[in-house]
């Protein structure tokens, strides 16, 4: 894999379309969500083999509290269990586990377990997965807000990126979004002032590592990123 200045050194991807893969398939969400799972690896492991440092998933926003209750169960359970066969894996690739979002309005069980793999993979220096859970972008500025005016910190860009989720990361380089819409969903509002964006047809639990790399070399032979400026 190509490891080059060109490299993006986050990436940050919106995970659309389970449902409608099962549904296409005359299958339960649920099984989307299932199939989901398995392209979460993937994407994970072509991640760090290209060098890339930070890998952003939005897992659970906070808009996805209006779907039936059963499918919200299902997710958690389905992200402890996918997290808990992973874990050992994600040690052994030095792959480090960072969450960002409202963690504290999760159920108890997932915010036990979320510490628990944060303090598992702490060591871990190649990569880190920041997994959004329970994320809004909006939510997540207006606490930084909140939060800079309540520490009565000077308030300039380095300071308001202090407050937020992302604290101490650099800014996504590229944004992908599959299943089709092209809209960024309340996903890293602030974050994303300078990000390529790439839009895919292809369902979530379709997405292969041959066309992620496929973007990815896009990204790294073909777009100019000026932020405002002339080349």
């Amino acid at each position: 894999m190509p490891k080059n200045s060109s490299v993006p050194g986050h990436v940050a991807i919106i995970m659309d379309g389970n449902g409608r893969w099962a549904q296409s398939r005359n299958l339960p969400r649920i099984e989307g969500h299932k199939a989901g799972v398995k392209v979460v690896k993937i994407i994970t492991q072509t991640s760090a083999e290209f060098g890339i440092k930070y890998l952003t998933l939005y897992a659970f926003s906070t808009e996805n509290w209006k779907r039936d209750k059963t499918e919200v169960d299902f997710l958690f359970n389905l992200f402890v269990d996918a997290v808990t066969n992973y874990l050992a894996e994600l040690v052994e690739n030095s792959v480090k586990l960072n969450f960002i979002g409202n963690i504290s309005g999760l159920p108890y069980f997932v915010r036990k377990f979320v510490d628990y793999s944060i303090n598992k993979t702490s060591k871990c220096n190649r990569m880190t997965l920041n997994v959004a859970l329970n994320y809004g972008g909006r939510e997540e500025i207006i606490n930084a807000v909140r939060k800079i005016c309540k520490s009565g910190a000077n308030v300039d860009e380095k300071s308001f990126e202090d407050f937020l989720y992302t604290e101490g990361q650099p800014d996504p380089d590229l944004i992908i979004r599959t299943g089709g819409e092209k809209r960024l969903s309340n996903f890293l509002l602030y974050q994303s002032f300078y990000s390529e964006l790439f839009f895919t047809n292809t369902y979530w639990p379709d997405f292969s590592k041959e066309e992620y790399i496929a973007i990815l070399n896009d990204f790294m032979g073909k777009r100019q990123r000026r932020f405002g400026g002339v080349k």
